[in-house]
């Protein structure tokens, strides 16, 4: 009884391992597509000519901005996700300071996903992809 015990527990412990592996295996595939789609939607907008504007970032309750050294593209409503001219994603929120008041934040490039706003509290989801086709069609009008 006990040499089954051990045997059904090593094959527990080998399908965790062969699980989380797989997961990690597709959460890295997820994030090589999705970097893909950043770096063309860059190259497409510089191609077009669409103004950059200096990115600021928000404090995570949404009452304080804080400048950047960073310039891209907001490619949301909220002005909370950007991506920079050399095509890097960024998620535009940051903790509130003094500091951040005074001289600003520099937010570095996150990996960014291939659905915005997955697993939020309000339900709402947009894939990436037609998120910067999108932001590509708005053109400089965008706001």
């Amino acid at each position: 009884m006990a040499d089954d015990d051990l045997q059904w527990r090593e094959r527990q412990r080998r399908a965790v391992r062969a699980h989380a592996e797989a997961e990690a295996r597709q959460r890295a595939a997820d994030q090589a597509e999705a970097a893909a789609l950043v770096a063309s939607f860059a190259a497409e907008a510089i191609r077009l000519g669409l103004r950059t504007t200096r990115l600021s970032a928000r404090s995570y309750d949404g009452r304080a901005r804080y400048r950047t050294r960073i310039s891209g593209w907001y490619i949301d409503r909220a002005h909370t996700r950007a991506v920079d001219r050399d095509g890097r994603f960024h998620l535009l929120t940051v903790p509130a300071s003094l500091r951040a008041r005074l001289f600003g934040v520099d937010p570095q490039p996150d990996p960014p996903p291939l659905v915005l706003g997955k697993g939020g509290r309000d339900g709402e989801s947009l894939p990436l992809r037609d998120a910067l086709r999108r932001r590509l069609a708005a053109g400089d009008s965008w706001g």
